[in-house]
């Protein structure tokens, strides 16, 4: 365990929702919320504008509309996110060579490989202002909470203290002073189901698990996460930051707005996503032996299968063999309204001879345009370009009209102007890391 607080937790404010508000002007200060737009979408962040009319993520876009109608629902762009996230993280690379990315959006640095040469809390109060400056500077005025301690668990607590736009350091020996009057839902791996089992316990808060025994805890919840749990609620983490964070699967998935039913088109869709997953694994280098899917019915049973092949592969026809293959065993009679194929178990090699291309195969039929909640023509929020007008956003469509807003970071508010969705003028923006 450390006795110094040098242990940092950075985490983007609404990420996402920050970046479309940074980049489209006339939503700053406005209740932006950013996820699948359809009927059966999902909220994947909410600005904190949103958030005030009980917006969350995860919950479902028509919920959402629902408690806050007037804000602006768009899809997502996600190379800017990428991008935005890359020149975070090249800062933080740039203060400790010890990063550890969580997601797109936050991670640990270990700043005892940083140029601090003290701890005291006033230094690395000032050590961490600095560099919440510099994040604020390269991603063009986005805000990130940073909570700092002696161990990943007391940093990540800290910075969820003061969001958003906020620093906490918890000095050393004070850890068990913060957490004892924290709901144990605090502590990672508990969630509803186990917070349940606690209260049925008469455990609600870090305080009272902290009274109960260890093997009472394994007896609640089982052997490991008892084990976890006692650890945790004494403050006890001596984890250390992994910079290097191995992948351990590739997929893709749709969300489609009308069930699907035939199964012709199934299959057809199963074989693009396994083409795409494929053409990633070869991009990265990487093959996988085991092979996925994942169905969700019309009634939201959602249903996993798998198949493990002899050795890896990166032919995409093989994964679409086996994924049309694990299909043909479901019942999907009633209707999907999810699929996705993963393949894991990865490597970095590939045995050709046995996994190749069958010569014989034939290539699969054209499959046509699906809806989704994640790929419409002209989807609200994407970035688009206009031969006379210039770079601008998709306000919304509908019936043959694409509305436009011309505007962007840099320029301040712009016109709105509406067009035929097949006018020659305007088009897609593609990025060049596309």
């Amino acid at each position: 365990m450390r006795t110094q607080a040098s242990m940092l937790h950075i985490d983007l404010d609404a990420f996402f929702a920050s970046v479309e508000q940074r980049d489209k002007p006339s939503l700053r200060g406005k209740p932006v919320v950013v996820g699948g737009t359809g009927g059966r979408g999902v909220v994947a962040a909410a600005s904190y504008e949103a958030r005030a009319f009980g917006v969350r993520s995860a919950m479902s876009t028509r919920e959402a509309r629902a408690k806050c109608p007037h804000a602006a629902y768009l899809s997502g762009r996600f190379h800017a996110y990428r991008a935005t996230s890359a020149k975070i993280m090249a800062v933080l690379r740039e203060t400790s060579p010890l990063v550890e990315p969580l997601s797109i959006d936050e991670a640990f640095v270990d700043l005892t490989a940083s140029a601090l040469t003290s701890y005291d809390v006033p230094e690395v109060t000032a050590f961490a202002e600095r560099l919440r400056q510099r994040v604020h500077e390269v991603s063009g005025g986005l805000t990130a909470s940073v909570g700092l301690g002696t161990s990943k668990f007391i940093a990540k607590v800290a910075s969820d203290l003061d969001k958003p736009d906020g620093l906490v350091v918890v000095p050393p020996g004070t850890e068990q002073d913060l957490l004892r009057p924290m709901g144990v839902t605090v502590i990672p791996g508990v969630g509803p189901a186990t917070a349940e089992r606690l209260r049925r316990a008469g455990v609600h808060t870090v305080a009272e698990l902290e009274r109960v025994s260890e093997e009472e805890l394994v007896r609640l919840v089982g052997k490991a996460h008892g084990a976890s749990l006692w650890r945790l609620a004494r403050a006890i983490d001596d984890r250390s930051v992994e910079p290097a964070r191995e992948t351990k699967s590739v997929s893709e998935e749709g969300t489609y707005e009308d069930d699907l039913t035939d199964k012709r088109l199934m299959d057809g869709l199963l074989t693009r996503q396994a083409a795409n997953v494929a053409a990633r694994l070869r991009k990265d280098g990487m093959s996988g032996r085991t092979v996925s899917i994942k169905v969700r019915l019309h009634d939201f049973t959602t249903l996993s299968r798998s198949s493990t092949l002899g050795s890896p592969t990166d032919s995409a026809q093989v994964v679409g063999r086996v994924a049309r293959s694990l299909l043909a065993d479901l019942d999907v009679s009633g209707g999907v309204r999810l699929l996705g194929v993963g393949v894991s178990g990865l490597a970095d090699w590939v045995q050709d001879d046995l996994f190749g291309p069958d010569p014989e195969e034939e290539d699969p039929e054209p499959v046509p345009e699906v809806p989704t909640a994640r790929h419409r023509t002209w989807p609200p929020g994407l970035d688009v370009i206009h031969d006379d007008l210039g770079a601008g956003w998709v306000w919304g469509s509908g019936k043959d009209v694409v509305t436009v807003r011309f505007e962007t970071a840099e320029t301040g508010p712009g016109p709105v102007r509406s067009f035929k969705v097949d006018d020659p003028a305007l088009a897609r923006f593609v990025p060049e890391q596309e």
